[in-house]
């Protein structure tokens, strides 16, 4: 079957920075719903348009194309004693936004008596080298195009 509208694809990947650097890859498969419905980056689906299992590519996204540009507004310094004991470098929680949106913000550094957060995603600013190799494509269920997502195994759970 050839990866088009209301299919559910399932890919394996690899992000690496355009030198090299792996940094991430996926454990399990990741599964999506194609076709416009923001389950994975556009470039990526423009790429897989019409492909079928066994399909494999490398691109690179520049930032806006990918996890988008940082943005220095959502890095914040923060008083120590604001955090629970045992706060560490790495630590997430979350947070709103100024738009009143949950934001994810990430334990940057612990100088002293503060905390740099950073609400930014880690590849926020990067380009990005994504090799992606399509695993299997089927037809979406009515209530996965319903919901705009692919369900079960590897996909959302309600």
């Amino acid at each position: 079957m050839k990866i088009d509208k209301d299919t559910a694809v399932t890919l394996r990947y690899k992000i690496s920075e355009v030198s090299g650097k792996l940094l991430e890859e996926s454990k399990d498969p990741m599964v999506y719903l194609h076709g416009g419905y923001g389950n994975t980056f556009a470039k990526i689906e423009e790429a897989l348009q019409g492909q079928e299992t066994g399909f494999q590519t490398t691109l690179t996204l520049e930032p806006l194309d990918a996890f988008g540009l940082r943005d220095e507004s959502l890095v914040q310094t923060i008083p120590k004693t604001q955090f629970p004991p045992g706060v560490k470098v790495g630590g997430q929680l979350e947070g709103r936004g100024e738009d009143g949106q949950t934001q994810v913000f990430t334990v940057t550094k612990i100088k002293g008596p503060v905390v740099l957060l950073d609400g930014n995603h880690p590849m926020a600013g990067k380009a990005l080298r994504f090799a992606v190799t399509v695993m299997d494509v089927r037809a979406a269920s009515e209530e996965e195009i319903a919901h705009k997502h692919v369900h079960g195994e590897h996909g959302h759970h309600h």
